[in-house]
């Protein structure tokens, strides 16, 4: 075991976009509590399943980048408090109102009440496919589809969706664009001024003219019940939005490759679709589109595995090294569809355990079972590896294209 901090450019290569697996399995014999250094900040990842669920709920790692330090100038940038302010960088009890709030437009009456909605949705967008023989599945099915969900869910009228999602991939797709970091910072930058304008603008709307869906729920939270900040109300719809699509959309990406680079796996699929809600699970075990739980601070000096993380370290666990961990997954880099369903950490830990589960589910099963159903001889345009990924320094794992042909 070393305490050497490994350079992000060592460990962050094109490779490592392709297949992190083999780095993260030598990372958990080797250095299970790894120091990475960067020039935006250094930090430690935690890599085997019992330390990252630990750390998932330990009280001396807080999520609250918005305290003493200002730790969100090191890992966001100074264009961020607008947004990030919200409950994903928060403790209890700020944490635990700011969820209690916003857990009401996640009630499973609610998501229930949406199913056929979201079914419709994935039919049409489907059907766009259907004649052709060819698509990309990334462009043309999964980031539209939890898009045109979270839009509903939020109020976002219809007419502006499309530039909500550009603005959106601006930010998503950050790094992978080929231009100079300058001219990739700024874009970023505009990305996230545009948006908290847009967001603002939106609220102002629907103060004037509540309806039915998340955004009037959350004003009349802050206007109403006074438990809502105005600046937590635009932060709190930023992580609904932005959650509410990149994770499902880069899961369902990273679900298809993993089933059409297994096709015994899709084959039983196929012949089984009772079989899907379970092969979810698995599919997320394996390949989930979070690598690494979003940042926490040390806010005490602490160990792991013998490993000293000072006082204001910033922690990242790492989700998909986690879910390979071989103490506790048989054969973990096989994709087992009857696998035993595991306690996996794809969905988090704790207090932070993933809000939008349910909905995640939902849209993946209905999505990915609508492609296998209606897609007959689906495969691959290009190989795998040759898939354009967002970097590897991205915080999501997912896809940048999934082009594929058919039998149309």
């Amino acid at each position: 075991m070393t305490d050497q901090a490994v350079p992000a450019a060592d460990l962050y290569t094109d490779e490592f976009a392709v297949d992190p697996y083999p780095a993260f399995a030598k990372m958990r014999t080797d250095s299970p509590v790894c120091p990475v250094t960067s020039p935006r900040f250094d930090s430690f990842l935690i890599t085997r399943f019992d330390d990252a669920k630990a750390a998932l709920t330990d009280p001396r790692l807080s999520k609250d980048l918005y305290g003493p330090g200002q730790h969100f100038l090191r890992i966001f940038g100074p264009n961020s408090e607008g947004l990030n302010k919200n409950m994903l960088n928060s403790d209890p009890p700020e944490h635990s109102r700011l969820r209690q709030i916003t857990s009401r437009a996640f009630a499973p009456r609610r998501l229930e009440a949406l199913r056929p909605r979201v079914a419709q949705i994935v039919a049409e967008l489907v059907d766009r496919i259907v004649p052709r023989g060819e698509a990309d599945l990334m462009r043309d099915f999964a980031i539209p589809l939890p898009m045109m969900v979270i839009g509903e869910l939020l109020g976002i009228p219809t007419r502006d969706r499309e530039r909500v999602l550009d603005w959106t991939q601006v930010i998503r797709e950050s790094g992978s664009s080929g231009r100079p970091p300058a001219v990739e910072k700024a874009a970023v930058q505009e990305a996230q001024a545009w948006l908290h304008g847009y967001l603002t603008d939106l609220v102002t709307a629907k103060r004037a003219e509540p309806g039915d869906d998340m955004v009037s729920m959350l004003i009349a939270a802050c206007d109403e019940e006074g438990v809502l900040s105005e600046r937590e109300l635009v932060s709190t719809t930023f992580l609904l939005l932005f959650a509410g699509h990149q994770t499902t959309a880069d899961f369902m990406g990273n679900a298809m490759v993993a089933l059409l680079t297994n096709p015994d796996q899709l084959d039983l699929l196929r012949k089984t679709p009772e079989l899907l809600p379970h092969a979810i699970e698995e599919l997320l075990r394996f390949d989930g589109p979070l690598p690494v739980a979003s940042p926490r601070i040390a806010t005490e000096d602490l160990e792991y595995q013998g490993v000293r993380i000072p006082e204001g370290s910033i922690v990242g666990v790492v989700i998909n090294s986690a879910n390979h961990d071989p103490e506790h997954f048989e054969d973990p880099d096989r994709l087992d569809l009857r696998r035993d369903r595991g306690p996996h950490l794809g969905f988090g830990h704790g207090v932070h355990y993933c809000l939008g589960v349910s909905l995640a589910r939902m849209e993946a099963q209905l999505g990915i079972g609508a492609l296998l159903r209606r897609l007959p001889g689906l495969r691959l345009a290009k190989p795998a590896e040759e898939l354009r990924r967002l970097p590897a320094a991205s915080p999501f794992r997912g896809l940048i294209e999934l082009p594929v042909r058919f039998s149309a």
